[in-house]
């Protein structure tokens, strides 16, 4: 059965419509449009509402770059946000960045709320865990909030700084920070002879490592999925593969995981999607994950 799977707890965020390649939302006090390539429906509030409501608003200069454009120039460039569920509760230092991002993807929150639940349901006293291709965060402090001992690798130096202003941000330490090529990186793990019991792998269509390795989902991820799942410890363990791609489905995922580790138990596989205020669904990725206890 697919399912289909929205966040429940974000009390600090809010999609209030989607349409026209663009989403209206909130992060905690500021309103932002920003594009948006799945929104190919209208929009169901009008432009006069969305303008009325946005603080800021992006402008496509590229494909993949241009400006914000502030309803006000006093509204900050920075600011903060909270997010909890029943286990744990981090903050995020979100920021405006020229590709569009914030530091936060919000239909993550489903994810979030598997790993602090699986986490919690351990006996291991402090379980490992890998999160791969881990931007600026939030899934490894969810995971270290939960009382995991946690690896958060990214090849971009300047979001693992900005992970670790998140760390500090929601109280937490000692998280282990590694900027690496996530492929090169499971591979030395193996060699090693490392075992975690959490893996978390959000990994881009695209992506460069920091000696210039290129990652393409297609390419890429059946190596990837081969290697993480040896990983694995054998008796607690979960794993979480998110991809955003308009080419993947989540039989695809299903396919990957079951072909990488067929003996897999739990197995879940489905769609996230962000419900808007205004009444449409917005999809943003498909997921398949399992845990073992």
């Amino acid at each position: 059965m697919i399912q289909l799977l929205a966040p429940t707890h974000w009390k600090d965020y809010e999609l209030i419509d989607c349409g026209d390649f663009e989403k209206l939302e909130r992060f905690g006090n500021v309103t932002l449009i920003r594009p948006e390539p799945q929104a190919v429906w209208k929009k169901t509030l009008s432009e006069q509402e969305w303008k009325k409501i946005a603080n800021i608003t992006f402008r496509g200069r590229s494909a993949t770059s241009g400006e914000w454009v502030k309803k006000n120039p006093a509204t900050p460039d920075r600011w903060h946000v909270e997010y909890k569920n029943n286990e744990v509760a981090i903050k995020l230092r979100l920021g405006l960045t020229s590709f569009k991002h914030v530091g936060v993807f919000p239909e993550q929150a489903v994810n979030w709320d598997f790993i602090s639940s699986s986490i919690k349901k351990f006996k291991t006293p402090q379980p490992k865990v890998l999160n791969l291709f881990a931007y600026t965060g939030a899934a490894s402090l969810i995971a270290n909030a939960a009382g995991a001992e946690t690896t958060h690798v990214d090849s971009i130096k300047q979001v693992v700084t900005w992970a670790n202003e998140n760390q500090e941000l929601s109280g937490l330490k000692n998280t282990r920070w590694m900027v690496e090529d996530a492929l090169k990186f499971v591979k030395k793990e193996l060699k090693r002879g490392k075992k975690y019991n959490g893996i978390i792998l959000d990994p881009p269509a695209y992506g460069h490592g920091p000696n210039g390795e290129k990652w393409k989902l297609e390419d890429h991820i059946q190596e990837m999925m081969q290697d993480v799942v040896q990983l694995l410890d054998e008796k607690e363990h979960f794993l979480i593969l998110n991809t955003y791609s308009l080419g993947f489905s989540s039989v695809i995922v299903e396919n990957l995981i079951r072909t990488s580790f067929p003996n897999v138990k739990n197995l879940e596989t489905g769609e996230l999607y962000l419900q808007a205020t205004a009444g449409i669904k917005l999809p943003l990725g498909v997921f398949g994950k399992f845990c073992n206890v």
